[in-house]
């Protein structure tokens, strides 16, 4: 994949491919194939086999055979470039160091290993192995095969560091079931020697004295590991990567208990309910018992999801020790992770780059690296902004790995308020900081002139620098478009190290095609980098999500790569966590209920559910492939001609993803059975010969025979527009269509096939974005979420009713996911229980009758246990009491305006056909700290709430009036009113707050009691009215006389 390719752009349909160069001016390179020495400039020369000296072959950095000579004897015996140790090349006079190394001079002959020695070994150790454990048993049955012959065979380049799996020719696996433990194997001699044939008498005894001999040394003392630290280094390596905290029993066995109390109350309760009806309200009373027992539905699908909370540890450490052996190379798996973007207006470029840039700083190899940034908008701006972010992270990314900084985003790190000086030791440090910011400046100059130059569209359109017009002039039909800025042949960075591979994309569009929108764009970009570059996992960000910990990757690899665990792991969910929001968080845009409590709970069950960002998925899962089986102990099988126990052993059939069963079962041509394999993945996964076959490398990798221009002309192949036509995808591949939450269908497919997830929250913040902390972008938010949830409730995707076939997807995860997609319905009840109040005041009558002593127990024990399991739920969660306040405040403000809104939406487009469109959430800040909090912006959506603050605060008014009026026996059923309106009225009260605006001198809560204390006094002062005398006469009702 060459970064100087230019933009390449065309259409598959149309036959087209066009690649525009002379963009941006073309960088100097430095050569690293030339023929002059870096160092001395003189010519590097030949070796003896004619071929051209190279001194380091780990980056091929030119250095002739003197100053490698010199630098091996007088200096530090280092590449200047990669930092590697020299090796001793053929003909070169030994050091100190290479006592270690074999007597062979030629370097080249170091690891040459006799090929058919070693596969006759293997092939003895794997037979001796195989008649062990299948002694005394049948024949196994084989497990679904899901790679055809012809393709799976094909060789990839190596990218994961696995411990190596032995595969037999018939294409099975023998998994190692103590990979974590040491093992001291036996020797493999050949067959026919004296030790081999010795199969009586004491062969076996002298073996077992031979192995005691070994074990315990010459001298017949213990070996001690701890005195060897490679030894323990080794073992620490073979640790488990991650373990599991448990919550403590004395803080989750009280929350649990708590639990079946409040249900065992709340069945009582709701009893007593239905039993005591209030005859002169029946119809208000019917409303609030109906309105009750959801509310309860609701309450149990939320609650017994997180009955088994747990926190994760990651151990760093280890992963390094595993992967990352100091002299051997790097075996961390590549990631590669993606970016998407639509409107630069509404997401700003800046806010993009910074995302960016956190991204190719991050703490991993670079080479591991591949960034695909999805402009799904064609804009012309956010390509010359991503260019010019390709440039300034030349500087940046050198900067950061040389001091260590966090956040790597410059934006968040020039502004944090902290000293920058502290554990800085390196004198240069200041300089570097000051000229670094000044450099930032400059940047942030030149992204934002192109926003204010792309503000105006030129009538002739855009026009690029070397006068070509921009392909994608028209947004909605425009060829597909691949830039790749950095990465081979993209120029390394200021001190001449490789850069991370940075690339740009932007799929086709044409009229008439259905393009899914956000789901659509990320399957481009999991197609394109199956092409480009097929790293094994993918980190999907949203562009206003920088990276905050630099070695969260590596948090998640301890997860994914573990070789006990990560197996069976599709994805690893990252909370989000958010800047810029209020001290207060009046809106809950936090959301830490949801992030700190509910995911720990789904944590403990099969894991968490995908949330759109900060995730790092397994690629095999995204793809539909089922999770790998454990082994099993095989069944007994009999035979045809007597009725044994057992079963029949049934003969292999073709499954509907693949080929099962042994692909060399008679009854079966090869030739067909190729052309069957061979339709079933391109009705699967498109007709890409290449993209078909990156699909069944497990660790990743592309074809090495593939040239670059090759893979840039499939790449444009897989982005065309009709390419999912007739294919799995978004159905069973990818993200999945249906729904403008993607997220939840995505992770609930993999959940299905049986895949377990993860949740990630390591100490330091991984990932954070901006929320809208306006009221009505928020709760524009929340109506886009909501009403996602109810086109999957709608959908055949429904957790209500799919995936019971194999029985993969727990039951407690099943409510989860259940809970997700009917809370939007809650708002019905919701509504009409925050009417109720102002109705009892205003008409004099109540939901309830008159309760005795006995009965008011119930009403007790209910809140009492609600409360109580809210403080518990904090008690091992760490969330705060204000939090988990706002939380509560802001359900009541969204159940009644967003989620409303989002159920009459999704039934007139499930009905009518009536869609509705969304646009992108604003990512963009105000000048002024906390400035876009008090703007107001009228929506539909503010209407409902504000009818029922008013009618509450009417009501209120009202039946204080009217207790007034009749004297005292009316104040002690109008307690019981006044309770439930001024649950409603506080619980809305920060939706007042936005409301009303920003006041700078009067404060809201002033306000408010003003106008009722003020209301309450007029009626009051109306009913004692002072100053007009009264006229004494007969009692109408005693006399009966019309006076």
């Amino acid at each position: 994949m060459e970064a100087s390719a230019g933009l390449v752009a065309g259409s598959h349909n149309r036959n087209e491919l066009v690649v525009i160069q002379g963009h941006e001016e073309p960088k100097p390179l430095k050569d690293l194939t030339g023929q002059v020495c870096e160092i001395c400039n003189d010519e590097i020369g030949l070796t003896v086999d004619g071929d051209l000296f190279v001194a380091c072959n780990e980056c091929g950095f030119p250095v002739c055979r003197p100053c490698y000579e010199y630098e091996r004897r007088e200096g530090s015996q280092l590449c200047p470039q990669c930092k590697t140790r020299y090796k001793r090349l053929k003909g070169s006079p030994r050091v100190e160091g290479d006592d270690d190394e074999e007597d062979i001079d030629d370097i080249e002959h170091e690891f040459n290993i006799d090929d058919h020695q070693r596969n006759k070994n293997t092939q003895i150790a794997e037979a001796l192995l195989h008649g062990k454990m299948s002694y005394g048993r049948g024949p196994e049955d084989e497990e679904t095969a899901q790679y055809p012959p012809v393709i799976a065979g094909v060789r990839s380049r190596p990218v994961s560091g696995e411990f190596p799996i032995s595969s037999h020719a018939n294409g099975e696996q023998m998994l190692g079931g103590s990979l974590h433990k040491r093992v001291h194997p036996y020797p493999s001699p050949e067959p026919g020697s004296a030790r081999w044939d010795d199969n009586e008498g004491g062969g076996w005894k002298e073996r077992m004295e031979d192995w005691k001999m070994h074990q315990q040394g010459n001298l017949g003392a213990e070996y001690d590991e701890s005195a060897d630290p490679d030894m323990a280094m080794v073992d620490e390596s073979r640790q488990p990567l991650s373990r599991k905290v448990p919550i403590a029993s004395s803080l989750i066995n009280p929350y649990r208990m708590i639990i079946v109390t409040r249900l065992v109350v709340l069945a009582f309760f709701l009893r007593y309910r239905i039993l005591n009806p209030v005859h002169d309200a029946l119809g208000l009373w019917l409303t609030s018992i109906i309105c009750e027992i959801w509310f309860a539905f609701s309450w149990i699908l939320d609650q017994f999801p997180k009955w088994f909370p747990i926190n994760r540890e990651t151990y760093l450490d280890r992963l390094s020790l595993r992967y990352e052996r100091e002299g051997e190379p790097n075996m961390l798996a590549p990631i590669d992770v993606f970016v998407s973007t639509v409107d630069p207006m509404k997401e700003p470029p800046l806010v993009t780059a910074n995302t960016v840039l956190s991204i190719l700083a991050m703490d991993y190899p670079v080479d591991k690296i591949s960034c695909y940034i999805s402009d799904d908008g064609a804009k012309m701006c956010t390509f010359e902004a991503l260019s010019e972010t390709a440039e300034f992270a030349r500087k940046w990314v050198p900067f950061c790995k040389k001091f260590s900084i966090e956040p790597r985003a410059p934006e968040m790190y020039f502004s944090l308020k902290i000293d920058y000086l502290k554990d800085k030791v390196q004198p240069t440090f200041v300089k570097e900081r000051r000229a670094m910011k000044r450099e930032y400046e400059e940047f942030k100059v030149r992204i934002n002139a192109l926003v204010a130059k792309a503000m105006k569209v030129p009538a002739e359109g855009w026009i690029m620098k070397d006068g070509t017009p921009w392909p994608g002039n028209n947004t909605k039909d425009h060829p597909g478009m691949i830039q790749v800025f950095l990465g081979h042949s993209g120029g390394p960075d200021i001190e001449g190290n490789e850069l991370p591979r940075l690339v740009y994309v932007s799929r086709e569009k044409r009229p008439g095609f259905q393009h899914h929108k956000k789901a659509g764009a990320m399957n481009a970009l999991v197609r394109v980098s199956g092409v480009l570059t097929n790293a094994p996992f993918m980190l999907n960000l949203d562009c206003d999500h920088y990276i905050n910990n630099s070695r969260a990757v590596r948090e998640a690899m301890c997860f994914l790569m573990d070789p006990q665990l990560g197996k069976k792991v599709c994805y690893v969910q990252f909370p989000q966590r958010f800047d810029g929001i209020d001290r207060h968080d009046r809106y809950a845009n936090r959301n830490t209920v949801f992030f700190d409590i509910n995911m720990k709970g789904l944590d403990g069950i099969q894991g968490p559910v995908y949330v759109g960002t900060g995730c790092v998925f397994r690629r095999q899962a995204l793809y539909g492939y089922d999770p790998p089986k454990g082994s099993k102990r095989p069944k007994m099988v009999s035979c045809d001609c007597c009725p044994c126990f057992g079963r029949r052993k049934k003969l292999p059939k073709y499954s509907k993803h693949g080929v099962k069963g042994d692909t060399a079962v008679q009854g079966y041509d090869d030739d067909k059975e190729i052309l069957m394999s061979q339709m079933n993945f391109e009705k699967k996964f498109g007709q890409s010969a290449i993209f078909v076959t990156s699909t069944l490398m497990i660790d990743g990798g592309v074809p090495p025979s593939s040239s670059p221009a090759a893979l840039l002309k499939e790449a444009i192949h897989v982005i065309s527009c009709g390419y999912e036509d007739k294919t799995e995808w978004g159905t069973e591949l990818g993200w999945i269509y249906g729904s403008i939450t993607e997220d939840i269908l995505t992770g609930f497919k993999m959940h299905c096939r049986g895949w377990r997830s993860i949740y990630c929250m390591p100490k330091l913040a991984a990932f954070k974005g901006s929320a809208p902390i306006n009221l009505s972008d928020r709760l524009n938010q929340v109506l886009r979420w909501a009403l996602g949830s109810v086109e999957i409730f709608f959908s055949r995707h429904s957790p209500v009713w799919y995936g019971y076939k194999g029985g993969n997807l727990k039951w407690l995860e099943r409510f989860a996911y259940i809970n997700t997609t009917v809370y939007p319905f809650t708002s019905i009840p919701l509504l009409a229980y925050c009417t109720l109040p102002a109705i009892c005041l205003l008409t004099g009558k109540f939901i309830m009758p008159e309760i005795s002593t006995f009965a008011s127990l119930f009403f007790i024990a209910l809140f009492l246990s609600i409360f109580a399991t809210g403080i518990l739920e904090l008690r091992w969660s760490g969330v705060s009491i204000e939090e988990w306040w706002r939380n509560e405040q802001f359900w009541v403000i969204g159940g009644v305006s967003a989620h409303l809104f989002a159920v009459v939406q999704g039934l007139l487009k499930i009905l009518a056909g009536i869609d509705t469109n969304f646009t992108v959430t604003s990512k963009a800040t105000d000048d002024e700290e906390f400035g876009e909090l008090y703007a107001f912006k009228w929506t539909t959506l503010l209407i409902p709430p504000t009818t029922i603050l008013i009618i509450n605060l009417v009501g209120v008014v009202a039946g204080i009036s009217d207790a007034i009026n009749n004297g005292y026996q009316s104040w002690g059923p109008l307690f019981g009113k006044l309770f439930f309106a001024f649950w409603v009225i506080v619980h809305l009260y920060p939706f007042l707050k936005g409301l009303m605006g920003k006041q700078n001198r009067t404060p809201t809560i002033v306000i408010i009691w003003s106008v009722l204390l003020a209301s309450i006094f007029s009626l009051l002062w109306v009913r004692i009215d002072p100053f007009v005398l009264k006229t004494k006469g007969p009692d109408v009702k005693q006399c009966g006389i019309n006076c």
